[in-house]
This record gives structure tokens, sequence and C-alpha cells, in this order.
């Protein structure tokens, strides 16, 4: 097989969110709040455990009233964001406005950190002549994240899941972004960090490649293997 086209997943594969400490923090600034440190750590914790914060851990559990919304929540911005000020809004926090503050701090490029090995890897597939694309679910327009961190000249296509009303593991996502590409679905490979979701593309007959989600600083260099493969078909 030969490799002409690699379409990477976002979130826990090219760049990995803040910790909800940081995110929590950045919004309680915002509204000029201080708390104990007792309220700070319960806020984050459950935070965390209602999977408010997008890009983070998953809800340990998703409320009755909100379980439809959420299985359709990339497919539109709107959407996107009731589902997790929605889940954000279990928590109670000190402040009502911090529940929309919360989300729009997520969307900025302050709170995305690529791994460390991101960009010489796309920088590599560049040089090789391989078309280069991000399919993600998400509800917002994360070029400005790319761009901030100096990456985004080496894409050559978004396919961005509320911006074509579905979603991973839907196969027509993975098609919308091999057509740009103008590559097969035979010669591209597919990176993402979810089984399911990034796995779709294997139903449209691309190569698929897992990595870790992992913190930033415990995967320096879980990208490098992409490099490899994208060589033996060369």
């Amino acid at each position: 097989m030969t490799i002409k086209g690699v379409l990477f997943d976002f979130s826990g594969t090219l760049f990995r969110v803040e910790p909800v400490g940081d995110w929590l923090s950045a919004a309680l600034d915002a509204c000029a709040i201080t708390l104990p440190e007792a309220e700070f750590a319960r806020c984050a914790r459950e935070l965390e455990e209602a999977g408010a914060l997008p890009g983070g851990a998953n809800p340990l559990r998703v409320p009755a009233h909100l379980a439809e919304l959420w299985s359709v929540r990339d497919r539109d911005g709107e959407l996107h964001r009731r589902a997790y000020t929605g889940l954000a809004r279990t928590v109670g926090l000190p402040d009502p406005r911090l529940y929309d503050l919360l989300y729009d701090r997520h969307m900025t490029p302050a709170a995305w950190r690529p791994y460390a090995d991101a960009g010489p890897v796309l920088a590599g597939l560049r040089e090789r002549g391989i078309g280069i694309g991000v399919v993600s679910n998400i509800g917002w327009d994360l070029r400005p994240v790319f761009r901030a961190h100096g990456l985004d000249d080496f894409v050559d296509t978004y396919a961005l899941s509320f911006e074509h009303g579905v979603q991973k593991p839907d196969a027509r996502l993975f098609q919308v972004a091999c057509e740009a590409l103008g590559q097969a679905p035979g010669g591209v490979l597919m990176v993402g960090d979810d089984r399911r979701a990034d796995g779709g593309a294997a139903a449209l007959g691309c190569a698929v490649h897992f990595v870790d989600h992992l913190p930033v600083r415990e995967r320096p260099d879980g990208l490098r293997a992409v490099l490899a493969l994208a060589g033996e078909g060369r």
C-alpha cells in the first residue's frame, strides 16, 4: 500500500486540551473570582467527573435529559455548546457566567497544546509530498488553534463534523477528507485515538493507526510511527 495521504484526529492525537484545573482557573480569572482551595478542588473534580471539558475525560454518567443531545453533539455548533454547558450545569459553580465562560475558554488556542512530535511529523509528511488532513468530531472551528501553534501550513484540508452535519465513525466524513486531498481511501492512513470513532475510516478502505490519548508530557513521540508507516509504502 502506497500512502499518499494521512488524516489526523485533533484532540488526543495532534493536540491535548489543558487540565481541568487550568481550564477552571482561566474562567474564574475572567470573572475576577477567587475560591478557597477546598472549593476549587471540589469544582474541578466535579467538572471532570461530569465530562464538562470538551476534549477531556468522558462523563462518568450522562444525565437522562442530556442523553439524546450528547449522542449528536458534534453535528452542529449549537448542539455542541448546549451539550457541554448542560454537563457543566450539573455542577454547582459560584457564578452563573462561568458555564459559558468555561465553554468559550476551551475554544481558545491557549487551552490547547500540540504533542511534542506533532510539528516534526507533519513537516516530515509534507517533505515527502504526502497530503495531510484533519478529521474531527467537533462543534467549533479549530483552524485558529492550528494557526496559533504554527501547524496550519502543514494541513491541506479540514473535515469538521459540525460543518458537514455528520460525525465519526460515519464514513462520509472521512470521504469528504479523502476527496479534498484528491486521494482514493485505499491510499490514505487515518491516525486517531478513538477506536470506534476513528476506526470508522476502515469501512471506507483507509488504513488506520491508533495512538494513546495521554497528557502531552507522557506521550513525547507517539506520532513518530506515522512517518515509518508512510515510508513503508514508498
